[in-house]
């Protein structure tokens, strides 16, 4: 028996898998289950199966994107929903990479996770200066490019991501004219909607040339380029006294030698009633590593942290801890959204890049996904105070005013 059907024979139980080898022999994994759909796949190349064994999730990346390995039965989100549900995070998972190449890549991790100043700007173009086009076709109407708050599983994305903001708005507990800091703002959608909700002023930075020319340019749509301003700059590069400071989808850009940096960057442009609010992707069990697919082709540079991670990042600077919620499956369900317009526009992005992209960007959809659903992988909110009189005693106003902001 080759040895990838031994590989996947021990990890695929429920569900079935075929695999049609190079030479024409067929095998026939696993046993069906209502909760998985067959998925089979087809090698091209004879080469292919070792590449996989040795690492699991580049060389399966790699394979499907060149062509490789096909897929003939199911989609790229079946057969990892497949893999990553027979693995789940809670028992263990299997799907590791051999011991030589994960020595390496953990090396590897440690050096591009030292993420200076100079590198952070390269590192934030590689995903977030591809085409505007690529980022309409799949992402809500206010291209927010995080995880959404699904107060009801079959929300819309639209209603998902306003119920975010709501939701997140809600914890900075704003009043109008108060100063906020918006570190990696995006497109602005964020900022636009914090001062539109509550008047407060906004100064919104990233490091994109591309999502800077967007947000400035729906600051002047709006009318309101002179109360939420955006800059290109470096958040440690900020000066200034801020009453809020709110960070959405940019700590997994910043690595941890560098987090207490951050936190110490942030207690100092608070105001001394100042309130912060950070929303993260994060994982459940101790500190990793990113994988070798993610930091080569989509997130150079890119972590996300343990929750132990986050609180060394800001023991010690006097931020009081206010209050930490965790989102669990949030992100699959966002990224479902993602995935199922990602295929319905595959022409348009096929003519903006090649089939390629399309395979590579279908691949990190579905990884992502699977990863917040069966993974170690989830969202963290954590607030932060520099007065512990600040925020309320009691959650009961983050209901209340997330309320008034959907009304």
């Amino acid at each position: 028996m080759p040895l990838i059907d031994r590989f996947l024979g021990r990890l695929v139980q429920r569900g079935r898998l075929r695999i049609t080898h190079a030479d024409g022999k067929v095998a026939e994994l696993g046993a069906a289950d209502p909760a998985f759909p067959d998925v089979a796949i087809r090698f091209t190349d004879p080469a292919t199966p070792g590449r996989i064994v040795r690492h699991p999730a580049l060389g399966a990346a790699e394979a499907f994107m060149a062509g490789t390995l096909v897929i003939d039965q199911g989609d790229i989100r079946d057969l990892v929903n497949l893999l990553k549900g027979n693995t789940p995070w809670e028992r263990g998972g299997a799907l590791k990479p051999s011991l030589p190449v994960k020595l390496a890549g953990e090396m590897i991790h440690r050096l591009d996770r030292v993420n200076m100043a100079r590198r952070s700007k390269r590192n934030v173009a590689h995903h977030y200066d591809l085409s505007d086009r690529l980022y309409d076709l799949f992402l809500d109407a206010d291209r927010q490019y995080s995880c959404a708050y699904f107060t009801d599983p079959d929300n819309t994305l639209e209603q998902a991501q306003a119920d975010k903001k709501a939701h997140i708005a809600a914890k900075l507990l704003l009043k109008p004219g108060m100063r906020v800091l918006d570190i990696g703002c995006g497109w602005g959608g964020m900022a636009l909607y914090l001062h539109e909700k509550t008047g407060v002023e906004v100064l919104g930075v990233t490091l994109s040339e591309e999502q800077l020319k967007v947000a400035r340019a729906r600051a002047e749509a709006a009318g309101v380029a002179d109360k939420v301003k955006f800059e290109l700059i470096d958040y440690r590069a900020v000066t200034g006294q801020f009453d809020r400071i709110v960070s959405v989808g940019m700590f997994e850009h910043v690595g941890p030698p560098h987090y207490k940096a951050f936190f110490r960057k942030c207690r100092d442009l608070l105001a001394d009633d100042g309130v912060m609010l950070l929303h993260t992707i994060g994982r459940m069990g101790v500190p990793g590593v990113t994988d070798t697919f993610t930091t080569k082709y989509i997130f150079p540079g890119g972590y996300n942290p343990a929750l132990s991670e986050i609180v060394r990042g800001y023991e010690g600077t006097k931020l009081f801890p206010t209050d930490i919620e965790v989102l669990r499956v949030h992100y699959a369900l966002t990224i479902d959204h993602w995935y199922d317009r990602t295929v319905a526009a595959k022409d348009q992005i096929v003519a903006l890049y090649d089939e390629r992209f399309y395979r590579m960007w279908t691949f990190y959809l579905a990884g992502a996904a699977a990863a917040f659903r069966t993974g170690g992988m989830c969202n963290y909110q954590v607030q932060l105070s520099k007065s512990r009189l600040t925020v309320p005693l009691t959650r009961d106003y983050i209901g209340e005013a997330e309320a008034g902001f959907r009304g």
